[in-house]
């Protein structure tokens, strides 16, 4: 059944959404042009007001409806069936929305709608003109989702309403068909199933639609000719934007962390980089903005740098939804056709800005004086500036792609290519940069809070001394030798102890005003994690056994690298790594009502379903939770792999990372941490033996023994301790005239005994063989014959493959000061957002007041 009334549901309220939002943008923009009759003003006013309500009703009923085709697994539709599958649970299903174009369109869509929503209740003074920016903005995006063809060649945006016929119309199925519907879906992108997913894109979003309020107040400022006036009202909204854009940014590095097995949090990705830079430029736009009351400078930066944030963002989804990444990034979306509509999106919004303030740049004041070098207003101007030339670094780089394309628009050949090592690249530069960036933020509070006076900088001296005292034990105990990270170090704990300094002085005053300290410390908290985590990050995992692992590229390349980095973990056999003794103790899988993970070989899988069949009972915890013969609800894609840790000082706790081999992906290894107090225990399995693959049995072999005999199995000593009759075998019932035997092998390892205990029975006059398998040895041993005239007992034995796993380990110290800073960054952007708001709210009401008394 095709459920078609739900798309053409969504697909109205998305057309609905377009027009309302371009209704709204012409009543916005007749109210903001103002009339001598005041009624018609207030007419267009409401018209606005009541297009952009209904536009937001629009969207929510277009996140509705997609949210409704995935819950319900509408695999006719070509959305559903592209990132969703039977499988997800609720919370995936959430991160379908938002992983294809489309729904991350919308997604943008949605929280424009929520803040626009809110300025026209909060901040009636600036409505008209900054809304006319919000609701052509909100055209712009929602033109992206129209999925409407002119023609063959005219195409304006890409509906996340298509059915699968009309999406892949030349398919052989729908020309018998028309009416197929795929029993499943592809599924959700493997290294996308983590909870940062559910919460990362709505921030990352909502931080990029934040970015568009301290543009708009911007435009409306120039607009109205008050150049300044809207500082004020825009500052706690840039504060907001830059904190929660910064989360969003956080949380996929958290996300990479847990989920990619690079081995860290930030790998220079042009999409990484892409997000990264208008959210410099946005922390270089809140100091200008801070000083612009005073400085014409910093006015016009602040302008300038407010409108470049919100280009920026639109810069970079140009960039990673255009396909002009091409193979740059693993995160840029491919082209659905779109990319001329987000150049003209891109370049309407500049012509726009750029026009507007070339005409209005005259209305801004000059200074009678320039900025003393003792005044505060100078140090947060020279802070901006490098905090915009760090941004400037990576923007350059990263749009190499772009130049090479220009170029061809031109006949020209480009040869030009992002970095081999796209990280010693951008690291070269960017350290230097937050050295300065790091130094500044110390001496910029000095000045703000009037420490240092003119021709006296005796107050640095104090914290200047202690950073050198603090540093010097730091190096030394840290075994720090390279310069550059001496002088990283030295400036991040410069910013610490100085902006510490500050702060406690605050505080005894009014802590409310202290928000930039405590950012600041925040910053220089994350620095020192980042050099430690980064810089001195050490792997565990090397191989002694003088054995290459692989001969594959992936281990040989760079001398062998990896094949000295990694260690084989044959199941249940101990190996020493570091000073940890490690047991594979074989696959988990997990259970959706079970907690934790249970032994893979409890459980048949069916394959093609999201089930299996339980093989034992299954407990955990001492409770029982299902019984032998029942169905289980699974989490098929995904096998962990227990291996279990011994401490020297004999404490034992197991990490469970986590492997998915996919046809289109191939391995997918996420890692499993151990956290602690000083540093991070980070292990992720390089390689896994082909689950699809069979185990490949050698040719049997017999052996002949006697009891007490020893003999040899897969290089193993064995011994034939003893045969013993036995009246239970499991999967078989014995009568009162069968008989079993089993024997009872032991086999000698160098950590450990394994028993074998294969079994020979006779049932109703007919001889049966269980034999006995252990995946540990690689064997699988069955009882033959009994001779009772010689006491000699016929094994066959078959060899295979032993379960293992390519194991690599990392310790990465210090981490936590990355993520206790991050909390402080936040706490510190919090603050001085909600003091600004006061600030703003406090005028507001004055100026209200007089307005009333006049």
């Amino acid at each position: 059944m095709i459920h078609t009334t739900v798309g053409n549901l969504g697909h109205l309220f998305v057309i609905l959404s377009f027009v309302t939002a371009l209704v709204a943008t012409v009543a916005y923009l007749k109210t903001a042009l103002g009339s001598t009759d005041l009624a018609e003003t207030a007419q267009w006013r409401r018209l606005a007001r009541m297009a952009f309500y209904v536009h937001g009703a629009a969207v929510v009923g277009v996140v509705a409806s997609l949210f409704w085709i995935i819950y319900n697994h509408y695999f006719e539709y070509h959305y559903a069936w592209s990132h969703s599958s039977l499988a997800l649970p609720t919370h995936y299903m959430i991160s379908c929305f938002w992983e294809g174009q489309e729904g991350s369109f919308l997604l943008w869509l949605f929280w424009n709608a929520v803040l626009g929503v809110i300025l026209t209740r909060t901040d009636k003074r600036w409505e008209a003109p900054m809304m006319t920016v919000f609701a052509l903005v909100q055209a712009f995006l929602a033109s992206m989702i129209l999925g409407v063809v002119f023609g063959d060649s005219v195409k304006i945006g890409s509906s996340p309403f298509l059915l699968l016929r009309e999406a892949m119309p030349n398919t052989p199925i729908f020309a018998t068909d028309p009416n197929f519907v795929p029993k499943d879906g592809n599924g959700l992108n493997p290294l996308l199933q983590n909870y940062w997913m559910v919460i990362h894109p709505p921030t990352l979003f909502l931080g990029f639609a934040l970015t568009m309020v301290p543009f708009a107040y911007c435009l409306a400022g120039l607009w109205r000719n008050q150049p300044l006036e809207w500082i004020r009202p825009a500052l706690p909204w840039s504060l907001l934007a830059a904190m929660v854009l910064g989360v969003g940014i956080l949380m996929g590095g958290y996300w990479a962390y847990e989920t990619l097995n690079f081995g860290g949090y930030w790998n220079w990705d042009p999409v990484e980089n892409s997000v990264y830079v208008p959210w410099l430029v946005l922390v270089a736009s809140l100091h200008t903005m801070i000083i612009a009351r005073r400085s014409s400078t910093g006015l016009k930066s602040a302008i300038i740098l407010s409108v470049a944030s919100f280009l920026l963002i639109l810069y970079s989804t140009f960039l990673t939804r255009s396909g002009i990444l091409g193979n740059a990034s693993v995160h840029s979306f491919t082209d659905l056709g779109l990319s001329g509509q987000l150049l003209i999106y891109l370049l309407a919004f500049v012509a726009l800005a750029v026009g507007l303030m070339v005409r209005k740049w005259k209305l801004i004041p000059s200074d009678e004086e320039e900025a003393s070098v003792y005044s505060k207003e100078f140090w947060l101007f020279i802070g901006a500036t490098v905090i915009c030339l760090a941004s400037f670094q990576v923007l350059a780089t990263t749009s190499i792609p772009v130049y090479n394309k220009v170029a061809e628009l031109f006949g020209v050949v480009s040869n030009l290519a992002l970095p081999a090592d796209q990280i010693a690249h951008y690291n070269k530069f960017q350290v230097w940069f937050f050295v300065v960036i790091a130094l500044l933020t110390g001496i910029g509070q000095y000045l703000w809070w009037r420490k240092v006076e003119k021709g006296n900088w005796r107050a640095l001296t104090a914290p200047a001394l202690l950073t050198l005292l603090v540093s010097a034990a730091l190096i030394t105990f840290g075994e720090i030798r390279n310069p550059v990270y001496m002088a990283l170090l030295v400036a991040a704990v410069f910013a610490l102890l100085a902006n510490g300094t500050i702060l406690l002085g605050i505080v005894r005053g009014n802590y409310r005003v202290s928000g930039g300290a405590v950012t600041h410390m925040g910053m220089a908290l994350m620095l020192i994690g980042v050099l430690f985590s980064s810089g001195f990050s050490r792997v565990v995992s090397i191989n002694n056994s003088g054995l290459m692992i692989s001969k594959s590229e992936d281990f040989t390349k760079n001398d062998n690298k990896e094949n000295k980095e990694n260690i084989l973990l044959w199941l249940n056999q101990s190996e020493r790594m570091g000073p940890y003794t490690l047991t594979y103790r074989g696959p988990r899988v997990e259970i959706r009502d079970v907690p934790g993970y249970v032994p893979k070989n409890w459980v048949e899988v069916i394959e093609g379903d999201f089930h299996g069949l339980a093989l034992r009972d299954i407990e955990q915890n001492g409770k029982l939770y299902h019984k032998k013969g029942d169905t289980l609800a699974l989490y098929p894609e995904n096998v962990y792999y227990e291996v279990e840790y011994r401490e020297p000082n004999g404490k034992i706790f197991s990490l469970y990372p986590r492997a998915q081999v996919n046809e289109r992906m191939g391995l997918l290894s996420s890692p499993d941490i151990r956290r602690k107090a000083g540093k991070d225990l980070y292990t992720f399995v390089s390689s896994i033996p082909d689950p699809s693959s069979e185990n490949q049995w050698s040719k049997t072999e017999e052996y002949k023994v006697s009891l007490k005999d020893t003999f040899f199995l897969n290089d193993y000593v064995a011994v034939l301790d003893n045969v013993v009759r036995t009246t239970e075998v499991e999967g078989m019932q014995l009568g009162p005239e069968d008989a079993a035997v089993k024997a009872m092998i032991r086999v000698l390892d160098k950590n450990q005994e394994y028993m074998l205990e294969p079994v020979f029975v006779i049932k109703d006059r007919l001889i049966g063989r269980k034999a006995d398998t252990s995946e540990e040895l690689g064997v699988r041993i069955q009882l033959n014959e009994i001779n009772p005239q010689t006491g000699q007992f016929t094994f066959a034995v078959n060899r295979t493959q032993r379960d293992y796993i390519v194991l690599k380990a990392m310790e990465k110290p210090l981490i936590n000061l990355l993520w206790i800073g991050t909390l402080i960054l936040v706490l510190g952007f919090t603050m001085a957002t909600v003091r600004r708001y006061r600030e703003y709210h406090k005028t507001k009401t004055k100026t209200g007041r007089r307005a009333e008394m006049v």
